[in-house]
């Protein structure tokens, strides 16, 4: 059974039950008990740092959503969405034991390649990497942080 470790983001009063030597935690955009593992310990926390201190709407947040990249079936783990249902941002979200590295920024890449947003985020709950998109000269730039919620 996991147990959770504290991240480099605000800690926030998260509903966790345990059944039967399985710890849960409760995902409110979903609104239902999740198996609490490393990675969703992560995407809790960064779900949580959005809609609570960079104010974006949970009406505009998808988890774990599908797309087809090469024939192939994969999942990211945030999209935000802008108000005119375009997605804006893409976060990929690892464990905290996992490492940012090339591979990550590689596989978000991917993933952007069917929702071309502005914004990419990697994080592992400790590190967080932000990029601005900028798709006219077809560059990214590294930033400290996306901009609040308009």
């Amino acid at each position: 059974m996991f147990e959770p470790i504290p991240l480099n983001l605000p800690p926030y009063p998260f509903k966790l039950t345990k059944k039967a030597l399985q710890l849960y935690i409760f995902d409110e955009i979903r609104k239902k008990n999740l198996v609490l593992t490393p990675e969703e310990w992560v995407r809790q926390h960064f779900i949580q740092y959005l809609i609570l201190h960079k104010k974006y709407p949970k009406s505009l947040i998808k988890l774990e959503g599908g797309l087809t990249l090469n024939k192939l079936q994969k999942r990211t783990d945030i999209v935000i969405f802008d108000i005119y249902g375009k997605p804006d941002i893409l976060v990929e979200c690892k464990a905290a034991h996992v490492k940012i590295d090339q591979k990550v920024f590689d596989q978000i890449a991917r993933y952007n390649f069917v929702h071309k947003v502005n914004y990419l985020i990697t994080t592992n709950g400790i590190d967080h990497y932000h990029c601005k998109m900028n798709y006219e000269d077809k560059s990214y730039l590294f930033i400290q942080d996306i901009p609040n919620y308009k």
